[in-house]
């Protein structure tokens, strides 16, 4: 697990539609944080270090640290609500993280040595089942992301869940959905060629299993 970011935050006296509103007017972003035994903290964020980490790879699985009431929670975020026009975040939610809790994460997936799978050097198309995959970790077990090594992958093979190597206390949340990762295909050429060679030998085949009443003159 990498070191938590601190996010600059300050505290809000008041909230609303309309409290939120006149945040925003004046550049900052609102943002609540729940969880745990306390009750929900109401706070704001700076937009220009919020534009950078939203940007960076894994913002929803990432660790934030923010100082709050004098103390240094850590906390997750759970939602961010965009601007449908603009795209800019108008709101988020973070999660308050408690010491040995198992959260549901979703923790991006990537691949590495493309160049060593003898299925792509042919042509192969690889394709990513799934982005990003679900998992429950507690807060110090957390992976920035999942790595997938291609080495030595043939056209048709697929990577299955039970090949990740998954941090110790990290486990699928949902085993039997995402137990399918990513698949090499075949090329649309050769697709195409298998196709047409499959139609011919159930052509062939039926020509030779006709009568010859069936098959025309004898």
């Amino acid at each position: 697990m990498s070191a938590a970011s601190q996010l600059e935050v300050q505290l809000r006296d008041t909230t609303g539609k309309g409290s939120s509103r006149a945040l925003r007017r004046t550049g900052r972003i609102p943002a609540v944080l729940y969880g745990g035994t306390e009750a929900p903290v109401h706070f704001s964020l700076e937009p220009i270090q919020l534009d950078k980490e939203i940007h960076k790879k894994g913002f929803m699985s990432r660790i934030f640290e923010v100082p709050l009431s004098g103390k240094k929670e850590k906390v997750i975020a759970r939602a961010v609500q965009f601007h449908p026009v603009t795209d800019r975040p108008l709101h988020l939610d973070f999660y308050r993280l408690q010491k040995g809790e198992k959260i549901n994460v979703s923790i991006p997936i990537s691949f590495i040595n493309e160049t060593e799978s003898p299925g792509l050097k042919k042509g192969g198309v690889l394709n990513i089942i799934i982005h990003n995959l679900e998992v429950l970790a507690d807060m110090d077990h957390i992976p920035a992301g999942i790595e997938i090594d291609l080495t030595g992958l043939e056209i048709h093979d697929t990577v299955h869940l039970p090949s990740l190597n998954l941090p110790e206390g990290v486990v699928a949340a949902h085993p039997e959905r995402d137990n399918d990762i990513a698949n090499i295909v075949a090329p649309t050429i050769m697709k195409e060629t298998e196709e047409e060679a499959t139609e011919e030998g159930a052509a062939e085949e039926g020509e030779a299993g006709a009568t010859p009443e069936e098959g025309g003159e004898a």
